[in-house]
């Protein structure tokens, strides 16, 4: 990180006193510091049993590649809409989704009356057309679709080295994530042998364009087990509190806004939250771009309810399942072309066994 977004961080130490997001430095705990992984897991406890999300400050992601990201995401969407819609995407929730693309059907804070007024390029692991997975049309084990390199030089150099980059820290945050659980630190090695992960590249129009009462992305919670969005230089998010209350999220360069996900949540038997957020651009004229990386386990490992999670009088309240099962869920209810692909729904696994989703 640089000195320049050391000093963003620190300039915006309100943030923590308010006592509304806080501001987690990993550098300590990366660098091996004795004690730094305990403090930093009782730091992580404390924000994602109560607040859901928090900045990731300290980290080794160089602030050029993360501006690199961003680079990538508007070349992308500069290109001609039929440049971009001969990359559609697909059943594997690959490639490009135009503007009103989606709905947040899945959404459990309000229901979505209005497509969301974003596009987007949606890319996961960049696998060989020659792996097992690929030529088995494994779901979301595809390769990916990309533009043709004279139309957007680099991007594809870009957009790898970012992910790559963003798995490597994801990966190195696990122990934190495991002890914050009271689990031994080595407890999510077997779940995140080899990981599935998104990169969503997300372009949002000046709100002007859209109707008065559509969202760029409405209410809403992640997926993932954990989300790392790096920060545009646009503000736009907001995340609802405890309270109900709406909150802007401050835009600290050079740091990541980290929240957990309906994953999480659900694995963790509802210890952990994944709390509502939602993006306007409230900007004027002005197109604003985000990069979230969503973070998950093996596609196929079986996600029963951490055991420290659980007890006398606090069964599980989900039933065993992978990420497989519940991203075909996810993405037929959320996005139109995964939906028009096939046709059907599945039923509702993120309803608890005996209780409401929405408790």
């Amino acid at each position: 990180m640089s000195p320049d977004s050391h000093t963003a961080v620190a300039a915006s130490n309100s943030v923590f006193e308010d006592g509304a997001i806080p501001i987690l430095d990993v550098g300590p705990y990366l660098r091996g510091e004795p004690g730094a992984l305990e403090a930093l897991a009782a730091e992580l406890r404390e924000a994602m049993e109560n607040i859901g999300f928090y900045y990731l400050s300290g980290h080794d992601i160089p602030l050029d590649l993360i501006r690199s990201a961003f680079s990538a995401a508007k070349q992308f969407h500069a290109q001609p809409l039929d440049a971009k819609m001969a990359l559609r995407a697909n059943e594997h929730n690959v490639g490009y989704m135009p503007v009103n693309g989606s709905v947040s059907r899945a959404s459990q804070v309000e229901t979505a009356k209005k497509p969301n007024l974003v596009e987007a390029f949606f890319l996961k692991r960049d696998l060989p057309l020659d792996h097992p997975d690929v030529l088995a049309n494994k779901r979301y084990r595809c390769a990916n679709q990309w533009p043709e390199e004279a139309a957007v030089p680099g991007f594809r150099a870009k957009a790898v080295a970012y992910m790559d980059a963003m798995e490597s820290l994801c990966k190195r945050m696990l122990p934190v994530y495991a002890r914050a659980l009271d689990l031994p630190a080595d407890w999510f090695d077997k779940p995140f042998e080899d990981p599935q992960y998104t990169l969503r590249l997300s372009h949002y129009p000046p709100s002007e364009v859209g109707e008065a009462d559509q969202y760029g992305l409405a209410p809403h919670t992640d997926s993932s087990f954990l989300t790392m969005l790096a920060q545009a230089d646009l503000p736009g998010l907001s995340i609802r509190m405890p309270d109900g209350r709406w909150m802007e999220v401050p835009v600290i360069e050079g740091a990541f806004v980290v929240n957990s996900g309906d994953m999480l949540r659900r694995w963790s038997n509802h210890r952990i939250l994944s709390t509502p957020h939602r993006a306007i651009n409230t900007n004027p004229g002005a197109d604003r771009y985000a990069v979230p990386f969503f973070f998950d386990a093996a596609i196929e490992y079986p996600m029963e309810c951490i055991p420290t999670c659980t007890g006398p009088g606090n069964p599980p309240k989900y039933e065993t399942i992978t990420y497989l099962d519940y991203m075909l869920w996810f993405t037929r209810k959320n996005y139109d072309h995964v939906r028009s692909k096939e046709g059907t729904e599945a039923a509702d696994p993120g309803v608890p066994k005996t209780q409401s989703a929405r408790d």
